[in-house]
């Protein structure tokens, strides 16, 4: 079961979701949650870039400002957790650490790590919307992700979607999503293959999987050769409360989860994602 949660903080409008959907979660399961604040000092000030000779007094204080800001940026968050929290109790955990190494490290103690897509962690950019962190921490197999767009909502009422192919991540997604008990309000599996009885064996074995789990699961076998598609497709459709999908994979019967498809998914999802590697 959930027991833990590390919520990354942020301001941007995706991490605001994030924050409101482990506030939920948190609330649901009763699982305790721990917020970490970013505060990369040596990555905000350019500690180890060069100074032209006569520079260094303007280089002090151009760092001592972009760290009030950070500072004052982290306040902000804070009290706006404090503010949005509404009884949920809540720990706070300062990192100062680059955005990935510090998450990576902190994830070890809990159980599920929830970050806002478009988390400007670090104030690094996010190129099309989603955080080079997120695409660094699945890299790394850290704890599971659940990657939460902007407007996204935690419903009690939305069964998940689970995309399964086989592949190893998605084995561990599956299992991960089943003994953290998220899937209480049931899951739809979606498996594609281009041979009928290939998606339904495989979405069959998942959806069996998640109902000895006491998940109540159905197979949704779909033929066909484009899995990012009917997966979005039906995502909208549902409307699905969370995306299950493993990572970045190279293995399996249809290999779904390579770099590009999991990128497609994690940037154009309707959902919550969770993710493992």
């Amino acid at each position: 079961m959930l027991r833990s949660i590390l919520l990354a903080l942020d301001d941007t409008e995706g991490a605001i979701a994030a924050r409101d959907y482990a506030l939920a979660l948190a609330r649901h399961t009763g699982a305790a949650l721990t917020a970490a604040v970013l505060m990369d000092r040596p990555g905000l000030t350019g500690a180890h870039e060069a100074v032209p000779p006569g520079a260094a007094a303007f280089k002090e204080r151009r760092d001592a400002a972009l760290l009030r800001q950070a500072e004052a940026a982290a306040a902000e968050a804070v009290a706006a957790l404090h503010q949005a929290a509404d009884g949920v109790p809540f720990a706070v955990q300062t990192l100062e650490a680059s955005p990935a190494e510090a998450l990576l490290a902190a994830a070890g103690g809990h159980d599920m790590l929830v970050v806002g897509r478009d988390s400007t962690l670090g104030r690094e950019e996010a190129d099309d919307g989603l955080s080079p962190t997120i695409e660094a921490l699945l890299h790394d197999r850290t704890r599971p992700l659940l990657v939460v767009p902007p407007g996204a909502r935690f419903d009690l009422a939305a069964a998940a979607l689970v995309a399964y192919d086989g592949s190893p991540g998605a084995l561990r997604a599956v299992q991960l999503f089943a003994l953290l008990g998220l899937g209480r309000c049931g899951a739809t599996v979606l498996s594609v293959a281009d041979d009928e009885a290939e998606a339904a064996a495989l979405a069959g074995t998942a959806a069996g999987y998640l109902q000895r789990h006491d998940v109540a699961a159905k197979a949704l076998p779909v033929i066909g050769t484009h899995p990012v598609e009917a997966l979005l497709a039906e995502a909208a459709a549902m409307p699905a409360g969370m995306l299950v999908m493993g990572a970045y994979e190279h293995t399996g019967l249809r290999a779904l989860f390579t770099g590009s498809a999991t990128k497609h998914l994690l940037r154009r999802a309707p959902c919550a994602i969770f993710a493992a590697h």
